[in-house]
């Protein structure tokens, strides 16, 4: 048996666990596909007229993909971690995950950039930032991201059986020097992309004294701490405890076992986490989009 079965094996949950992600499971898909799902009709409202529309339109799209799959771990936990819908679905719950990770993040790092460029060439900006330039960019991004995490819809088959009633595609992946590398690499891009935005825009923003730049300046700050806020939380922790599960897998040292499946166990609670990015997207979407936040107000003051 390799080490990712064995992790398998580990990360079987007890009665209490399996309550607890339950519930949390639950939560996340009442809150979140409500809230996605009337944010993608909300930018769709008024066609695609700014390029910042465009990146939230297609973040509330990689959120309802992803979204929609969770009751199946819903299910997973209400039968004690026993996966009952074949090889098929559990490939594809995989895939939805990490498409959902990766088209997030950068999908983040195209708005901090949009806003770097309206910050710094305010006068230019409308040139730049085209609805059409932003159409192009995310056909591009989601065209890479597709080829980049396809081949998890394919490999590793073994490690699902209809027989054991596992999925391991659900919190763990075949271990790898490639997977660690790439995990790596995608995620030090989006991370640096969004620092380096937010110093160069918090500089800038100090040398904003004009009273008609007051508006473009609180909507920069707000964006800062939101997606700081969704790095911190939702993809950081993931993905530090994701770096040292694979390492600690490939090592392959025997007198680790314990520790091993203590990685395994942490990485199985942030991987749970990433589900916040669904709830977190429409918060930022309430205080940047003035359309959405118009629809959800008017909803819930009716």
């Amino acid at each position: 048996m390799n080490n990712t079965e064995d992790h398998v094996q580990d990360l079987h949950a007890g009665p209490y666990e399996n309550i607890l992600y339950t519930t949390y499971y639950i939560l996340v898909f009442i809150i979140a596909l409500p809230g996605n799902v009337l944010a993608l009709w909300a930018f769709f409202q008024r066609g695609t007229s700014s390029s910042s529309r465009v990146f939230l339109r297609h973040l509330s799209m990689a959120d309802i993909c992803y979204v929609l799959i969770l009751p199946l771990r819903i299910v997973y936990h209400l039968l004690n971690c026993h996966w009952p819908f074949g090889n098929v679905l559990c490939q594809l719950s995989g895939f939805l995950f990490y498409l959902n990770i990766y088209s997030s993040m950068y999908l983040m790092s195209f708005i901090s950039l949009d806003r770097l460029i309206a910050v710094l060439f305010a006068a230019k900006s409308r040139v730049i930032r085209k609805a059409v330039y932003a159409n192009a960019v995310v056909c591009l991004l989601w065209l890479l991201i597709i080829m980049s995490t396809s081949p998890m819809l394919f490999a590793g088959a073994n490690i699902s059986s209809n027989s054991t009633g596992t999925c391991g595609k659900l919190y763990l992946e075949r271990p790898s020097q490639k997977a660690l590398a790439s995990t790596v690499v995608a995620f030090v891009i989006p991370l640096a992309t969004v620092v380096i935005a937010y110093i160069l825009i918090l500089v800038k923003l100090q040398s904003v004294r004009q009273r008609e730049q007051r508006g473009v300046k609180d909507k920069a700050v707000k964006l800062i701490v939101l997606v700081v806020i969704h790095f911190l939380f939702v993809f950081v922790p993931y993905h530090v405890s994701r770096v040292m599960y694979i390492k600690s897998a490939v090592d392959g040292d025997t007198t680790t076992v314990h520790r091993s499946s203590s990685i395994a166990k942490v990485n199985q609670v942030t991987s749970a986490l990433m589900c916040l990015s669904g709830i977190l997207d429409p918060v930022m979407y309430f205080f940047l989009n003035k359309v959405y936040r118009g629809k959800l107000l008017q909803l819930v003051c009716k």
